[in-house]
């Protein structure tokens, strides 16, 4: 509830945070109109709520069906109405996170939601590369992060079990 949520804001905003990022909307507005009301900005989050990701079937476009769709669209319009600065679209059709931005006032930040929004985001460990396997299509792998960290820890725990770490330096 509302008492709780407060105690995590708190908790946040006294090691420094400037803002949260919550996600979903429905049955929370109480909430996040308590969280905004209290001097706290909220950035909202719909479509693939990683949250939440077993709930909708794992990690797959979310919006694709009209009834999902507009569902996504009432969620970006009533976090827009509650006062949120921006949304986070996750996993949507790009035609629907472009509708959703030229509805909007407020700015919309893309995650695997094509290039029609206001800004990108992406996970820093999938650009970097790890947990590959797990990865959802729309990641580029900038570097192969994955192989690199392993050759280095590999080659670390050669050097240990060698005695040539540490040196006598």
């Amino acid at each position: 509830g509302i008492r709780s949520a407060m105690r995590a804001v708190g908790a946040l905003v006294s090691r420094g945070a400037h803002a949260v990022k919550l996600e979903g909307v429905d049955g929370h507005e109480d909430v996040i109109r308590h969280i905004i009301g209290s001097g706290v900005p909220v950035m909202g989050h719909i479509g693939l709520t990683p949250q939440s990701v077993n709930r909708f079937g794992g990690f797959r476009v979310q919006g694709r069906k009209d009834s999902e769709a507009a569902v996504l669209l009432r969620q970006a319009h009533a976090l827009e109405d509650l006062g949120c600065f921006s949304i986070v679209l996750e996993c949507v059709p790009a035609q629907l996170a472009v509708r959703i931005t030229s509805e909007l006032a407020l700015p919309t930040i893309g995650i695997g939601a094509g290039v029609g929004t206001d800004g990108q985001v992406l996970v820093l460990h999938d650009l970097w590369g790890l947990h590959m396997s797990h990865a959802p299509r729309f990641v580029r792998r900038y570097v192969d992060g994955e192989h690199l960290l392993t050759s280095a820890l590999n080659e670390y725990d050669g050097d240990v079990k060698q005695n040539l770490f540490p040196g006598s330096e």
